[in-house]
């Protein structure tokens, strides 16, 4: 994240700090911070209540040279060697405009979930806004609100913060088709094929998305572009094509042991209410410690040769529950 620099705060004094006029003077102060900060705080939390994510997705901000894995050789852009087509969709923005798939042909397309309450969306706006600036001809930024309140709230907002991109309003469709949003800011990036290459949850350098924008456009950068197979990355849906995943050790298993658990993995759901999978709650998040116990249990069910417990006709499996919603 971004340094943020504290002001300095100057008082009257008479030249000694330890007087007790000083010392009443500071205790005021730092009492009235102190609120001010326990008032934000209450507020963030209560946002974070509704969407927990948020806080840990911004943790994910990394640095060009971080990615590299180097610290300061050239940077390392990454795109799906088997993108998935954009799923379409067809609305209007705040302005009543028509935003349509359609339109996206021969440009990349920034697709940004966020939300006006959520601090890490508000420090990436202005980085959207210049790059949908500098890169008008060749690039479309949208913007999809996952706000509860109504349109014209939001509106307001995008027109004091300058958004020069459309914004649309979610519908539980919409975020459905995209897999679902498990933090926020969450953007797809799409090729001119109208491809999702890249997904990126919380807030990343300017210069990544600069990057990635130039490369797509078959312009000049100063990065090496690799690519990666998509295995839930972008769209959990594509878990069932993982080798591994996160935290389950298949170690000991043979071939066709490992096999059976990424089947197992991959049809039994997992109970911590995420509505996923256990391999796709593995990926969606690597630190649910349900899944992680539940994998690690069908793993060592599959080394001793157990199998699971048979299912009544008509029952779900444990854990099981209907398919993701909207906000999953």
């Amino acid at each position: 994240m971004r340094s943020r620099l504290v002001p300095c705060i100057a008082l009257p004094h008479n030249g000694d700090c330890s007087a007790p006029e000083m010392k009443k003077a500071l205790i005021a102060i730092f009492a009235t911070l102190a609120a001010l900060t326990g008032l934000g705080i209450g507020i963030l939390a209560a946002h974070m209540g509704r969407f927990p994510a948020v806080i840990a997705a911004s943790l994910k901000h990394k640095s060009a040279a971080d990615s590299s894995g180097n610290g300061g050789g050239p940077r390392v852009i990454r795109f799906a060697s088997n993108p998935q087509p954009a799923p379409p969709f067809l609305g209007r923005d705040l302005d009543g405009n028509i935003v349509s798939t359609a339109e996206w042909p021969g440009k990349v397309v920034f697709v940004n979930f966020w939300a006006t309450w959520c601090p890490p969306c508000r420090e990436e706006i202005p980085i959207l806004i210049d790059l949908q600036s500098k890169y008008k001809e060749g690039l479309q930024v949208i913007g999809v609100s996952l706000d509860d309140g109504s349109p014209d709230d939001v509106k307001e907002f995008a027109k004091m913060a300058g958004i020069n991109y459309p914004i649309v309003m979610r519908s539980r469709e919409l975020v459905a088709a995209y897999g679902g949003v498990p933090a926020l800011p969450t953007s797809f990036v799409v090729n001119k094929e109208a491809r999702i290459v890249q997904k990126h949850e919380g807030l990343f350098p300017p210069e990544l998305y600069e990057t990635e924008i130039r490369a797509l456009l078959g312009l000049p950068v100063d990065a090496n572009i690799e690519t990666f197979e998509d295995v839930g990355q972008i769209f959990l849906k594509n878990a069932s094509r993982a080798t591994e995943l996160p935290g389950v050790d298949f170690a000991g298993l043979t071939p066709d042991q490992k096999r059976a658990a990424l089947k197992r993995l991959n049809s039994e759901s997992c109970n911590c209410g995420c509505r996923l999978t256990l391999a796709q709650c593995r990926i969606n998040d690597t630190t649910c410690p349900v899944s992680k116990d539940l994998a690690a249990k069908v793993v060592k069910e599959i080394l001793a040769g157990e199998k699971p417990a048979p299912i009544p006709i008509g029952a779900k499996p444990p854990g099981a529950s209907a398919p993701p919603t909207a906000n999953q």
